[in-house]
């Protein structure tokens, strides 16, 4: 059971690995900014678990008609961040290569990409974004926790042990206490990092 989530941790190779490193440091890094350090650590594993899920399901039915890659590094729970965040952004178009396409649409043309990089299972990929856009649309909403619950756990063990590690940018759950460090009402406890969150409900009010 445990390898529903130990997988994304599976390298074969230094290039798989160094692939690996980047796509964790730019789209979950990206995605820690803006739900928080608690459940962006709730939602990877969350991720991990139903992206294994759905490939143990399709599984089956793929390998009659074609090989299957193995399931294995973080780049499913990548894509199913990436998945969350375009289904959710309020841009209508990014620019892609020098291209202004749909957002929506930029997941699928990343995935045609990471088919290239070695050791790397289209199945997998395809069933993190799957996740993740189910999840961005509220389709899984009752896997959801209000930023209530958040700032709560961000006080207990271990997620308290984690801000006082120097040089380790902690994220805090509640939306209004990052708004408050950007804004410099508040100044962030050790180990915090300001940032901005895109998917509040509606944009921050304009002074008087």
């Amino acid at each position: 059971v445990h390898r529903l989530v130990t997988y994304i941790f599976v390298y074969e190779d230094l290039i798989s690995l160094t692939c690996g490193a980047i796509i964790i440091w730019y789209f979950a890094g990206s995605f820690e900014k803006n739900v928080g350090t608690v459940k962006h650590c709730f939602l990877t594993i969350t991720f991990a678990i139903l992206s294994a899920l759905l490939y143990l399901l399709l599984e089956t039915l793929v390998s009659r008609v074609s090989k299957v890659e193995d399931a294995k590094g973080f780049m499913p729970v990548a894509f199913a961040t990436l998945g969350v965040s375009t289904t959710r952004s309020r841009m209508k178009r990014s620019l892609f290569f020098g291209f202004r396409v749909p957002v929506v649409l930029v997941p699928w043309f990343m995935l045609c990409i990471a088919w290239f990089i070695p050791h790397s299972s289209l199945l997998s990929n395809l069933c993190g974004l799957l996740a993740g856009e189910a999840y961005g649309l509220g389709y899984c909403f009752c896997l959801d926790f209000p930023e209530s619950v958040g700032s709560k756990l961000d006080r207990v063990f271990p997620f308290s042990l984690l801000k006082r590690i120097p040089g380790l940018k902690y994220i805090p759950g509640s939306l209004a206490e990052r708004r408050a460090f950007e804004s410099g009402k508040i100044n962030p406890p050790p180990g915090t990092y300001p940032t901005q969150s895109y998917y509040c409900s509606s944009p921050p009010a304009l002074p008087a």
